[in-house]
């Protein structure tokens, strides 16, 4: 009798899958949605070779698989595929056709709030307004696909590749992005992880706001107007990710507090490396700023940032600091390595013997009377210069390493990704489009 009872038990605990069934569904019209209708709990639906008709709803726990051989189209309006269900996996699909409308944000793929555990992996979405659309769904993974959004608007009019909006437990990874608004749009949200995604030709790569508790790792920015826009955010670990040849600023901070910029590398950008403004209590460590117009600008007073271990390397402006406080830019002894310091390490241990201040009463000057440019090669502006390095006391306030490093972090790019800065920087995708001032919304700061 036990052992019949525990067997009954055991079955009533089997997932799913167990007593799933496999279909194939044949490219005919009507064919999908008919076959999604009858289909249970469970079952896998593997979409024959071809176009099949969309748009569909999801409510129930299946998969369907294109197997990289089915496209759904939609009809022009509306989202292609909608889930309203849990436990559902989209895999393997070409998806297209969905509408223009952003106010229903029409999507090759729309997660309601109704919807858990969504899987969306391996699929090539084209040419839809939003790619994905994860709206207030919980737990949602999308995972290797390759988004491509449209060009027949402004940027700013364009929809985004991944829009999360108040969809707590989101992971996005390893997608390729181009074209639309930007790559992956973060609004009112918490606990989303977000890495190694590769984001090109877009307005922003990642844009957060009010994205609390989660992580930005590992992904790549290339020839965007601006790499990584974190705004309004709390607790969030920025980690490892590459800008380069991104057309206005790599990495923006913008309200954003408590949180770790940690090894992330920004190269060749026309702009800003690095924009602070009003963030405060963060460790910005061991990030590599190369070859931009300013390394770091840093205003609005932004306060009780520990910074230390990053390399300014080849900067028009390796620091633009808006204030008159003096600012210490080191931590617990380690400072920063800049490449306009011409300085010894007598004792070997890795610290030069000298402190380091990358601006003076001139670059002042300039940053509030950009004519007086004019006079820079001028007796009385190098006497000026020559008396603030040898009498340190008739320096202005500003930033101050006490410990500058002698050698610069390095940060290694994978040869993929320097073929696709190249291309970037010999031609730009954002040089022919209709545009505007899109990436600096604090220019006159």
């Amino acid at each position: 009798m036990m052992r019949s009872v525990l067997m009954i038990l055991a079955l009533i605990v089997l997932p799913l899958q167990v007593f799933a069934a496999t279909q194939s569904v044949p490219s005919t019209d009507g064919a999908l949605a008919a076959a999604i209708a009858g289909a249970a709990p469970g079952d896998v639906l593997f979409l024959d070779s071809g176009y099949h008709q969309g748009p569909v709803e999801l409510n129930k726990p299946i998969t369907i698989d294109g197997r990289n051989q089915a496209t759904i189209i939609g009809n022009g309006t509306g989202s292609v595929i909608t889930i309203t269900g849990s436990d559902i996996t989209i895999r393997n699909l070409e998806i297209t056709g969905s509408g223009s409308s952003h106010e229903t944000i029409d999507s090759g793929i729309q997660l309601h709030r109704t919807a858990a555990r969504i899987l969306i992996e391996g699929n090539t979405l084209l040419g839809n307004l939003y790619g994905v659309d994860i709206h207030g769904a919980t737990d949602a993974t999308v995972r290797n696909n390759i988004i491509v959004g449209r060009r027949d608007h402004r940027i700013n009019s364009r929809g985004n590749g991944i829009y999360v909006w108040n969809a707590p437990g989101t992971l996005v990874e390893k997608n390729d992005i181009q074209y639309g608004r930007d790559g992956i749009f973060v609004n009112t949200s918490k606990r989303g992880i977000f890495r190694n995604n590769l984001m090109h030709d877009l307005r922003f790569a990642v844009h957060y706001m009010y994205a609390h508790d989660s992580e930005i790792s590992g992904n790549v920015s290339v020839g965007n107007h601006l790499g990584f826009a974190l705004m309004y955010s709390n607790r969030i670990i920025v980690r490892d990710n590459l800008s380069l040849a991104d057309r206005d600023q790599g990495l923006m901070l913008n309200y954003t507090n408590k949180s770790d910029l940690v090894g992330n590398m920004v190269r060749g950008t026309g702009g800003k490396c690095l924009f602070i403004y009003n963030a405060h209590h963060n460790l910005i460590g061991d990030n590599r700023f190369e070859g931009c117009g300013i390394g770091i600008h840093f205003t609005a007073g932004s306060e009780s940032n520990a910074m230390t271990g990053n390399a300014f390397i080849a900067n028009q402006t390796q620091v633009k600091y808006v204030g008159t406080r003096n600012v210490e830019w080191s931590f617990d002894g380690r400072g920063n390595f800049w490449s306009d310091h011409p300085a010894f390490d007598l004792d070997g241990n890795g610290i030069t013997d000298s402190r380091f201040r990358p601006n003076d009463l001139m670059d002042h000057i300039l940053w509030s009377q950009p004519a007086a440019g004019m006079l820079l090669g001028s007796p009385a502006v190098q006497l000026i210069r020559w008396s603030q390095a040898h009498f340190p006391a008739i320096l202005p306030g500003g930033v101050i390493d006490s410990f500058p490093l002698m050698e610069p972090i390095s940060i290694p790019v994978p040869d993929n990704i320097v073929t696709l800065e190249a291309a970037a920087r010999t031609t730009p995708i954002w040089l022919p489009e209709r545009t505007e001032n899109v990436s600096d919304t604090l220019a006159g700061h």
